[in-house]
């Protein structure tokens, strides 16, 4: 059977590449039907866009002929995939807050079919609280948001918020499109979580995980900002693995390239900040696994601009301070998980530290592991981990494994805890 996508392609100067992107995916047997937004015209012509889908082109929500013939309702419920691309500040802040004033609102309004979302815009306007924001709650609604890019931009400036380019774009549109999705006789606005419509396989049904993984960017300016060399790969393999046992998982990954395991909903987050919100936002849960190596501090004031030399050789001066705790902020939360994991990065006396953070923290385990290798062959980056599971109870130490293997066994071992719990 034909897969079959509506583009909905918002104004912008990224716009010209839905071009590119319908040609790919026809190359790829899939259907396309466009709707373009009025600003979108000024960039896209109908003409060219629907002589490329070989269907008509939707402009407008009141097209009497189009009412007639298919309907906005109907239009928004006959695709497998809702795609905005490019997906623009404006559009995203109307698809957060539920507006819905023109075709394309109204569509996003009205389906009850997965959406993905795929931004591009100026670099200040991306890191703009507002739009982080409006982020936040379209992934707490379950729609898929892909990161933009890096790079320099139409209007001069370097950073994030570049269209992923269509190759990146039409992956993950089939990506999507191999998730198996049960439509609902209930209208929703926005797609249904993806784990909400996969069956339970295993040890964890019925329970929600909330796991955090990768590490955070904290901006110092436009172009810099403070990290750590955490890939990302433990935090993916536990979600996969509690993905697996049946639970419900929400993974919020900070800015990391690797795809989202099947059956998870991923959140994408950048800084600390965002990764507190966000994990706030996904409770209650049944068990949070804690993975995500946070950076402690952030620039008390990101520049504007980016710093330059000055001539002096003298560095330009940088105000740290400490980012919020997310472990032990849920560690003494209101909505506390009744199963609460974090895991510790140390260098020299692993156990020890370990120890300490599990009193300090809040925590019923304290996965720690050894990252002191050099880059490239340390656990950050690596494929293997040998951990020091840590609690209460003392010390369990596991060989080290493939980054697979150790996540298999912990969601066993949480498995295991939450089926002793009393509900």
């Amino acid at each position: 059977m034909t897969q079959r996508v509506l583009l909905i392609v918002s104004g912008g100067i990224a716009a010209y590449k839905s071009l590119e992107l319908v040609r790919l995916l026809r190359k790829r047997g899939i259907a396309v039907r466009a709707v373009l937004t009025e600003s979108a015209q000024q960039f896209v012509t109908p003409l060219t866009l629907g002589v490329l889908t070989e269907d008509h082109v939707f402009k407008q929500l009141f097209d009497l002929k189009d009412e007639q013939e298919i309907g906005h309702i109907q239009l928004s419920r006959q695709a497998d995939l809702v795609v905005v691309a490019p997906a623009t500040a404006n559009i995203l802040a109307k698809m957060a807050h539920g507006i819905a004033d023109d075709l394309a609102t109204t569509l996003l309004l009205a389906t009850d079919k997965p959406v993905l979302a795929v931004p591009a815009m100026n670099v200040r306007m991306w890191h703009h609280v507002a739009t982080q924001r409006n982020l936040t709650q379209l992934r707490a609604d379950g729609v898929h948001v892909m990161e933009p890019d890096d790079g320099a931009m139409a209007c001069g400036e370097f950073g994030k918020g570049r269209l992923p380019e269509p190759e990146a774009i039409a992956a993950e549109i089939e990506r999507l499109l191999e998730i198996p999705f049960a439509s609902s006789e209930v209208e929703k606005p926005f797609a249904q979580p993806v784990l909400d419509r996969l069956e339970p396989n295993g040890g964890l049904s019925g329970k929600h995980i909330l796991i955090t993984a990768g590490p955070t960017h904290e901006p110092i300016d436009p172009v810099r900002y403070i990290a750590n060399r955490s890939s990302g790969k433990q935090g993916f393999a536990i979600a996969a693995a509690a993905a697996k046992a049946g639970a419900r998982v929400t993974l919020v990954a900070g800015p990391v390239h690797l795809p989202t395991p099947a059956g998870v909903d991923r959140v994408d987050v950048e800084t600390a900040r965002q990764m507190l919100a966000a994990v706030e936002a996904a409770l209650p849960a049944d068990a949070a696994i804690m993975v995500a190596a946070v950076a402690d501090w952030r620039a008390a004031d990101a520049a504007d601009q980016k710093l330059k030399k000055d001539g002096s050789g003298q560095p330009a001066p940088l105000a740290l301070v400490e980012n919020p705790d997310i472990l032990a902020t849920l560690g003494h939360h209101a909505q506390r998980p009744a199963l609460l994991v974090g895991f510790a990065a140390e260098t020299q006396k692993i156990a020890e530290h370990a120890q300490a953070k599990l009193a300090k923290k809040g925590a019923d385990w304290i996965v720690a592991n050894d990252v002191s290798g050099p880059p490239g062959m340390s656990v950050m980056g690596g494929d293997a981990n040998a951990v020091q599971i840590v609690s209460a109870a003392g010390i369990e130490s596991w060989p080290s494994l493939p980054k697979s293997e150790v996540a298999d066994k912990l969601i066993e071992k949480v498995a295991h805890a939450l089926a002793s719990y009393p509900d």
